[in-house]
């Protein structure tokens, strides 16, 4: 069953959202697509471009759905999920991200598998997965 166009977005939550977004364009490379606000000037929802694919992020809320996700800092640093991002040239990714100051977790490999990659944790300790394999690619 094929139930037609489909995207898997990831969305995180940030203390400082509008810190991060700054820093994950700058860091990561994503574009700002779309930054709201609420009332009190806190990110409502933003959404950041990199490629064809996309993250969400808005600011810490403890109200409806934004009372279940948790912080990395709340929970000594672990994580149930990351992103996993495909960049095409994964070394000059990497070397971008680490100067940006990114904590890298798993350093830049060439993988047995194709490809190559790396993962890191931003300034608000969230984990990420950059690589150059592309599972979608024949």
């Amino acid at each position: 069953m094929n139930p037609g166009p489909s995207s898997i977005i990831p969305c995180l939550r940030y203390r400082d959202a509008h810190a991060m977004i700054e820093w994950l364009c700058r860091a990561f490379g994503f574009e700002k697509q779309a930054v709201h606000e609420d009332e009190q000037g806190a990110v409502a929802h933003a959404q950041l471009t990199y490629g064809g694919g996309m993250a969400m992020l808005g600011s810490v809320r403890e109200d409806g759905f934004g009372s279940f996700p948790g912080q990395p800092d709340a929970v000594c640093g672990r994580e149930t999920q990351c992103a996993c991002v495909i960049v095409r040239d994964c070394r000059a990714h990497y070397e971008r991200a680490t100067a940006a100051g990114a904590q890298i977790v798993e350093d830049y490999a060439e993988k047995d598998y194709a490809g190559a990659g790396y993962a890191c944790r931003d300034p608000e300790g969230h984990l990420w997965w950059f690589g150059s394999y592309d599972p979608w690619a024949c």
